[in-house]
């Protein structure tokens, strides 16, 4: 089954942060990727740009709404992911707690609803 690991983090602290925090930090990720290659459940992931790039969009009574920014305003921010692929939620939340980000900011773990599966429930 898949799993989406949603990384949230502060962005200002992490634009504070000491240039050598941010190398170990982007090391540890690289540590962190590389055993999830090994033990074969990695599927995908990346790091996201800052929420001040993003754009929101809306579609009300036929117009559309575009606002600059996330919609959402939260104290942390969601700033990467990891799609994984392993057999059931406690191995996925043992992967996430395992993840750099858990020991700085949440890690939100969700099963991917396959779109076939989806639209068979809602179809039938």
């Amino acid at each position: 089954m898949q799993y989406l690991l949603l990384i949230y983090n502060s962005e200002a602290g992490m634009a504070a942060a000491p240039r050598e925090a941010a190398i170990q930090m982007s090391a540890a990720y690289g540590a962190y990727t590389e055993a999830m290659k090994k033990a074969g459940v990695f599927v995908g992931g990346e790091r996201l740009r800052f929420t001040s790039t993003a754009t929101s969009v809306r579609v009300a009574g036929g117009k559309t709404n575009v606002i600059d920014g996330p919609y959402a305003d939260t104290k942390e921010q969601l700033g990467g992911y990891y799609m994984i692929d392993v057999p059931d939620m406690d191995e996925a939340i043992s992967w996430a707690a395992r993840c750099p980000g858990a020991s700085t900011g949440t890690m939100e773990v969700r099963p991917v609803w396959p779109m076939a599966e989806y639209m068979t429930e809602y179809t039938s």
